[in-house]
């Protein structure tokens, strides 16, 4: 049980009327910090207007590497370094072009090339097109889609409170529909955005052609989600109808480049390792602000909170910003893979990559024995309206990190607008609420807190 300290408490006619711990007091003056005194949104602000997309391997990702170290280091922090990484780069080229050619009327539609891809043929790829569900009804059709486009049409399931869990149902025709499709012939792929709404922004997004051979690779783009429903109403009218694609995007050879880290030493407990952070790479698109710039200036406005309070962690608390999330997880692996090199051991992990809307509460890996220890701060949290504390993915960031004894977590703010936005031309500054990123660093800041200053539950093992 821990230990409470009484450090407020108001009498009235004798009677105690309210107390508070000092986890209560720490935790409000975490929040204060946040709302007065922070530094996140100028640093959105710069990271989106000044320097703008960041896709791996491209010049404004080494600007935003710079950029965050510079600021890192202003923190007064014990160390600020980089770390190296060899990432992909992916080329979009030229804006995109596609129209439904149906008899003799031709009707333009908003696409984009997902991540990637390959180009179409230099003067583009005309096709008929073939509507499908899902993978699974493409695998029925087999070879009677030789020689067409195959157009992945399964929305995002609206009745779904957790939009997130929409995304997981019907995100594998975007990752993997070209190179399923491929195998039986099709010239290219076009895939309805992920989106929730009606609206005319296509949204990108990581593609793979897995294992099969480059001959078989095949061009693939979004199509926003009014382009989806237009093509899918032609082509009722008239399943012969055509579809001209043309894109010139290109992959090249793989850049140099570097996850960028910050720390405070711990004081009692240096050598346990405590992870905040986000991904700084975007997609092309547009600046990425909800995705994944907000993450990045939260997991650093955690530790400008701490410094701007004084207080001395018990544990090495860290902050990543990691390099390519988007279309690779290259600077995941790589910090799990340097941290297995010098004998490095996390104890805690925490992501901020859902956007910068109100938080909400966290997902969290972890066992019962931990899982049940972080649900018992709850009322700690209940002030902030912070109420959702499940069992979940934590971030793809920390996913691979694998020390013995980890508790990871992700934040999860309301997700309902997320995927208006999510990888689209529209997850610009503009979308941003200050205080509601505001909101999201002080609630990760509160965790880490609670989580430096208790441990975690380590189960022995029995024999």
């Amino acid at each position: 049980m821990r230990k409470t300290t009484f450090l407020a408490v108001l009498f009235f006619n004798g009677i105690t009327l309210f107390a508070q711990t000092n986890d209560e007091q720490t935790i409000k003056a975490i929040y204060k910090s946040s709302l007065t005194n922070s530094k996140c949104y100028s640093w959105l602000d710069y990271l989106s207007n000044k320097i703008g997309a960041r896709l791996s391997g491209s010049a404004n990702a080494e600007k935003a590497v710079q950029y965050t170290k510079a600021q890192l280091e202003t923190l007064g922090l014990d160390s600020v370094y980089l770390q190296e990484v060899m990432v992909p780069k992916w080329v979009r080229g030229e804006k995109e072009t596609a129209y439904i050619q149906d008899k003799k009327t031709k009707i333009n539609v908003p696409v984009c090339a997902l991540g990637g891809s390959i180009a179409t043929p230099k003067n583009g790829l005309t096709a008929e097109v073939i509507e499908v569900q899902s993978i699974k009804e493409l695998e029925t059709l087999g070879n009677k889609v030789k020689g067409k486009i195959v157009f992945f049409n399964r929305p995002m399931e609206p009745e779904n409170i957790e939009t997130f869990t929409s995304y997981g149902g019907c995100v594998d025709q975007r990752y993997a529909g070209a190179k399923e499709a491929s195998k039986f012939g099709a010239v290219g792929t076009i895939v309805r955005s992920m989106n929730l709404r009606l609206d005319d922004f296509p949204h990108t997004g990581a593609q793979s052609y897995g294992d099969i051979a480059k001959s078989q690779y095949i061009p693939t783009a979004a199509i926003s989600t009014n382009g989806a429903e237009l093509l899918s109403k032609s082509l009722k009218g008239n399943p012969n109808l055509k579809f001209y694609l043309k894109m010139s995007c290109q992959q090249m050879d793989d850049e140099l480049s570097y996850n960028v880290i910050g720390e405070i030493k711990g004081s009692e407990h240096p050598e346990n390792i405590m992870v905040v952070g986000g991904h700084l790479d975007s997609w092309d698109l547009a600046d990425g602000s909800h995705d994944d710039g907000a993450g990045v200036v939260q997991s650093m406005e955690v530790i400008n909170i701490f410094k701007n309070l004084g207080y001395k962690p018990k544990n090495t608390i860290r902050v990543v910003l990691f390099m390519n999330e988007e279309n690779g997880g290259r600077g995941g692996k790589k910090y799990e893979e340097l941290s297995q090199t010098n004998k490095e051991n996390h104890i805690f992990a925490l992501e901020s990559d859902s956007g910068a809307f109100s938080p909400r509460g966290f997902s969290f890996e972890a066992d019962d024995a931990n899982f049940n220890k972080i649900v018992s701060w709850k009322n700690l949290f209940e002030p902030y309206l912070i109420h959702s504390f499940v069992k979940g993915h934590s971030g793809s960031d920390i996913e691979p990190l694998t020390s013995k004894s980890i508790v990871k977590a992700g934040l999860k703010p309301d997700s309902q607008r997320y995927f208006d936005y999510h990888h689209a031309l529209n997850d610009k500054f503009d979308a941003i609420n200050k205080r509601e990123l505001e909101l999201g660093a002080a609630t990760m800041a509160s965790l880490m807190y609670l989580m430096d200053q208790n441990g975690i539950e380590i189960v022995k093992s029995k024999i």
